[in-house]
């Protein structure tokens, strides 16, 4: 039988715009602050997996919930079991928007909201591939387990509790990335650089630093505040230090307590070199100025070693691999005041030929002599799938014969759920030409790449259960 995907996705695609609307509609930051045992990671993200699995319900599949963090919608019977797993999480939404970021907007064929392409609108679009093969009513000979994860931004609580009590499928993908495929991730580590807060002995005295919403993007903001001796000369020179930089912002002088608010631009922390961090650019002004103690401690090793440095080579962790690049490095987060110290997230991004270990040491041979502690965050190994696996080959294959377009096998600083399994790869949404707007405010998908995504999805999984 011969199946004409793109105008079965043609058919369904009001219906698929109007399911992704309600669901971007819900503000599914992780929250801790409202987390409750109903609510593990917060009352968004458990309304938006509810609505998710709700879709599930009403189109007939076989639906359940794992204590609201996980999911999963189920299709098809057979031995072996593929996995398609996307998040309904979202990072936070930061500043800069030109349009309420929880309030869809169809512009020019592109669709504007929080998670439009991060991983709602890919993940809507994988889910209705799948309903596709169920409304066709095609033979299956293997089943379908689509999972739906609420903690995706942050600890993959939502994974490890499903994985807990649920089955692991044998292969599968995440529509959580780019085409062709990405079946190659890099290594995850995130490093907590903390000092402690001693603050005196300079002629400017730091109340607070705070900079970054999430480790895993560049920080659009930060916020120093300190008490000075040279108010009226910082201010000035602070409007000449922006003003040819890709950075601006203001001061406010209230008499010696001055505030400086820094902008710059978000991104995916995978690529540090597509935004611009506030952070970084505000320390390395403060640095000129005279701080005393750990606060100058703070300032200058973030001016000397992380400021513009995203390959870590300041640090003596740049490395390139053959295959799957280089090292890359965030820092994602900052806070600082007397009381409890200074903090400095680094989300690093590694390939094989680096360790967890190696990374540590570095870090502690060029940042000790400040007298820091070291502590680790969120680690992930590396990930690699071999171009020769069936499951590469497969969805390579349709790419190309729905696209007319080359089609390679590569490797991100992404961390997706394709990780999960042994074999396991991302697959879409995005591509090739688009602009990659994750983590940015603005964040928006080209409605028709969702839609063709669709319908390569839809051809994709039927051929790997069929």
């Amino acid at each position: 039988m011969v199946i004409d995907w793109k105008k079965e996705v043609s058919a369904r695609k009001d219906e698929f715009l109007t399911d992704l609307v309600s669901l971007l509609k819900i503000d599914s930051v992780r929250n801790d602050s409202k987390a409750t045992s109903e609510a593990p990671v917060g009352p968004g993200p458990k309304e938006a997996l509810e609505a998710f699995l709700s879709l599930g319900e009403r189109d007939g599949f076989i639906t359940k919930n794992i204590d609201n963090l996980a999911g999963h919608i189920e299709y098809g019977s057979g031995d072996e079991t593929l996995g398609v797993l996307a998040h309904v999480d979202v990072v936070p939404v930061g500043s800069g928007w030109d349009t309420n970021p929880f309030e869809p907007v169809i512009k020019d064929g592109r669709i504007y909201a929080r998670g439009s392409s991060d991983d709602k609108g890919p993940g809507v679009a994988a889910y209705y591939a799948l309903k596709i093969i169920k409304d066709l009513g095609l033979p299956v000979s293997k089943r379908v387990r689509f999972i739906i994860g609420t903690d995706e931004e942050s600890g993959w609580m939502c994974m490890d509790r499903y994985f807990e009590v649920e089955e692991k499928p044998e292969f599968g993908f995440s529509p959580d990335a780019q085409f062709p495929i990405i079946n190659g991730e890099k290594g995850i580590l995130t490093m907590h650089v903390n000092t402690k807060g001693n603050n005196k002995g300079g002629k400017n005295e730091l109340i607070s630093f705070d900079a970054g919403l999430r480790e895993n993007m560049v920080p659009q903001d930060a916020t120093a505040v300190f008490n000075s001796q040279e108010a009226e000369k910082i201010e000035k020179d602070f409007y000449d230090f922006v003003e040819n930089k890709s950075v601006t912002g203001t001061v406010s002088v209230e008499g010696d307590k001055v505030t400086i608010e820094l902008n710059g631009k978000a991104a995916h922390a995978m690529e540090p070199r597509g935004g611009v961090n506030a952070a970084t650019y505000l320390a390395t002004f403060l640095n000129d100025y005279s701080f005393g103690g750990d606060a100058k401690s703070y300032l200058e090793m973030t001016a000397e070693f992380l400021h513009e440095d995203s390959r870590a080579e300041k640090l003596g962790l740049n490395y390139v691999d053959d295959v799957m690049g280089d090292v890359t490095m965030n820092p994602g987060i900052f806070t600082f005041t007397p009381e409890s110290g200074g903090m400095i997230a680094l989300n690093f991004r590694f390939p094989k030929g680096v360790s967890i270990e190696g990374i540590e040491i570095e870090l502690d041979k060029k940042l000790g002599h400040y007298g820091v502690t070291l502590g680790r965050g969120k680690a992930q190994t590396p990930h690699y799938v071999s171009p020769e696996d069936p499951l590469v080959k497969t969805l390579l294959d349709v790419y190309a014969r729905q696209t007319g377009l080359e089609a390679k096998e590569q490797t991100i600083g992404g961390g997706t759920y394709g990780r999960l399994f042994e074999r396991g790869v991302a697959y879409g949404a995005m591509f090739p030409d688009s602009i990659d707007t994750m983590h940015q405010a603005n964040e928006f998908m080209v409605v028709d790449d969702l839609t063709n995504a669709m319908s390569i999805y839809a051809e994709a999984i039927y051929e790997l259960i069929k």
